[in-house]
């Protein structure tokens, strides 16, 4: 089965998050999609954590060297479609890239975003429960 994943699954099991072993289970037999841009999305909330004060640079580095090692296959998305889909539910661009991604393949949706949730079932999408 194929799912789309975003930033917020893939940061709670980077930084062992209280989800992270349902995340893990509830993906463990899935071909995992995300955005192109998620690696950029990742990369900036390491940032953001470590300005935080939240993570070093070695948990940076380990998070990203963890990051790599997920089989994600990232899929292109149509950001004109996904900007519309932005505007359609009161999304932020990286959300809407998510949602599109899920909407055109009419696959699941993992996301620990509550507002991507809901803005997914507004629009069909099937979600993944943890």
């Amino acid at each position: 089965m194929e799912m789309v994943v975003d930033a917020s699954a893939v940061l709670a099991v980077l930084l062992r998050e209280p989800q992270r072993e349902a995340l893990i289970g509830a993906t463990r037999s899935a071909a995992l999609l995300t955005p192109a841009s998620t690696p950029w999305e990742i990369g900036n909330a390491l940032v953001a954590g470590w300005r935080r004060k939240r993570l070093t640079p070695e948990q940076m580095a380990t998070a990203w060297s963890s990051f790599q090692a997920i089989p994600l296959r990232l899929v292109e998305v149509d950001v004109l479609r996904a900007m519309r889909v932005a505007v359609e539910h009161g999304l932020y661009a990286y959300d809407a890239y998510v949602l599109e991604a899920a909407l055109v393949r009419r696959v699941p949706l993992l996301t620990l975003d509550k507002g991507l949730a809901q803005a997914a079932q507004a629009a069909g999408v099937l979600m993944v429960e943890v």
